[in-house]
């Protein structure tokens, strides 16, 4: 619960690689400046750095070293790799639906969120950390939470069912604020592991459950490295599962990932002043210097840049990308969220990242222009680029249609595939 007097100060818990108990890594504090400006402060702790096993919390800000306490004054002071193990907007509006407060500080949300976030990190008051989660919510209670993830979308004012809405708001903060993004969701378990399921809303203009499954089917036939997904039906309503690609079904209990967004890595924040670091080929560079293989890291990268621009996935931004170690090693992340957006222009397109010395334009010949930063000869990467303009074109209607998508959503998104710009002399 939030306290009259906010915390300044938690202690940050890890589970390492191999391990289902979390053990503390660190201590994190937030404060501000003479101006008033937030500043976090970070220092790992002296045993867990005599750890022979310890392993760094990021591979950018938070690299292990003794006697360091670490600074930042960007996203609000809270290190990049601790903001993406807390919730997003979805999350977040969750938090402030359950505590009947908004908006928190930004340690509250991280305290607030439950054990089920992104990556290996947790995070308390106390000097031990808690018992991992054992039991999470079944997928067959997803009519259920559907239910309650629709209520918190009317938003309507609290009045003679307060107590139960209050239940239900905390029922659904236990299983599932802290995966990031906009859309409603949950984490939900199986015999296979944990899920995150993603709910249409009555606002979509196309059925975006089975869309978006049909778009991580398609960049699997392109040759990306995709999180497994399916549609199932609850309620006469199609809902999306994404498997966990952090976490790991064992017997004793879940292995967990750490896992740092691309705006981590690229050491910016969501704001205007840093938009000149979201660029693929920033990303490249710094995956070529944090993870094990690099170009095979980098190829990937490319390939997802150009399957971004082939579907017209304007939201490709860089919390959609993600570096993962499951182990002692770092490398890109399954991809997900891959969506297309509504047609603007036939002509001009922009991804949300720059793809090369046109900037966003998501254009064969802008993204060519950087091709050796991704570790390709132009030969290697007009292979990559012919191969799956001609694989997403051919083929998107037929895996839509397969996948269940109706005729009416086809002719909705049918001007996101290969839209003539793409084809076009960069300027």
């Amino acid at each position: 619960m939030i306290s009259k007097t906010p915390p300044t100060e938690c202690f940050v818990y890890i589970t390492l690689p191999g391990k289902t108990e979390a053990v503390t890594a660190g201590r994190f504090q937030l404060t501000t400046d003479r101006s008033g400006a937030p500043v976090g402060r970070f220092v790992y702790g002296r045993s867990y750095l005599h750890r022979r096993e310890a392993v760094e919390i990021d591979p950018v800000e938070l690299r292990l070293a003794r006697g360091a306490t670490y600074q930042t004054t960007g996203l609000k002071g809270v290190f990049g790799a601790l903001r993406d193990a807390g919730p997003d907007y979805w999350g977040r509006a969750v938090i402030e639906r359950h505590v009947g407060k908004a908006p928190l500080g930004e340690l509250d949300y991280l305290l607030e969120s439950p054990d089920d976030r992104a990556g290996a990190l947790g995070f308390g008051l106390g000097v031990e950390p808690p018992a991992p989660r054992r039991n999470f919510n079944q997928t067959i209670e997803l009519e259920k939470l559907q239910a309650i993830a629709d209520e918190l979308i009317r938003n309507e004012e609290r009045s003679k069912h307060a107590d139960e809405r209050t239940a239900q708001v905390h029922e659904l903060l236990l299983i599932g604020t802290s995966m990031g993004g906009a859309r409603p969701k949950a984490v939900v378990e199986d015999s296979d592991g944990l899920w995150l399921a993603k709910f249409n809303t009555p606002y979509d203009r196309w059925n975006m459950a089975r869309v978006e499954h049909t778009m991580l089917a398609l960049a699997r036939a392109c040759g990306l490295n995709i999180a497994d997904s399916r549609v199932i039906d609850v309620g006469g309503r199609d809902v999306l599962l994404v498997k966990r690609f952090d976490r790991v079904k064992t017997e004793v209990g879940y292995l967990r990932g750490r896992m740092v967004s691309a705006l981590t890595l690229l050491r910016a924040d969501d704001t205007h002043n840093t938009r000149d670091r979201w660029s693929y080929v920033l990303l490249a560079e710094e995956l070529r210097r944090v993870m094990a293989d690099p170009k095979r890291n980098a190829h990937e990268l490319f390939r997802r840049m150009v399957f971004n621009g082939l579907i017209s996935n304007t939201d490709d931004h860089p919390r959609n990308h993600a570096a993962l170690a499951m182990n002692d090693t770092w490398s890109l992340s399954p991809a997900y969220d891959l969506t297309p957006a509504n047609p603007i222009s036939l002509e001009r397109r922009d991804l949300a990242l720059i793809c090369g010395n046109a900037g966003r334009y998501a254009n064969a010949a802008n993204m060519l222009s950087q091709c050796a930063r991704f570790l390709l000869s132009p030969d290697e990467a007009t292979t990559i680029i012919e191969d799956m303009k001609e694989r997403v074109r051919a083929n998107w209607y037929a895996t839509a249609r397969g996948q269940g998508v109706s005729e009416r959503d086809c002719e909705l998104i049918s001007g996101a595939f290969g839209y003539a710009g793409f084809d076009l002399i960069a300027g």
